[in-house]
């Protein structure tokens, strides 16, 4: 099992910690943001593959901006594929 701290670049939320093994997303905690919207984003992802959660949420913008925590989220992701 493997956790990373990932800091977002572009969003309300600060940090977000993932943990994963074996391909699998275990825990996510995303730390400032839209508490309600990012609790239910947790633990919708909880239990799927890194795959299947990118190709759900990579890409998403918020307000205009060019990312949201959900498209920070596959960044996150995809550091953790990198170290895992």
């Amino acid at each position: 099992m493997k956790t990373i701290t990932y800091r977002t670049q572009g969003t309300c939320s600060r940090f977000i910690e993932v943990t994963g093994e074996n391909g699998i997303l275990i825990d996510v905690k995303f730390y400032g943001g839209c508490d309600g919207s990012l609790q239910g984003i947790s633990s919708l992802v909880k239990g799927m593959k890194y795959e299947d959660i990118i190709a759900r949420l990579e890409g998403i913008s918020c307000n205009g901006k060019p990312t949201s925590c959900p498209d920070q989220l596959c960044c996150a992701i995809e550091q953790l594929m990198s170290e895992e």
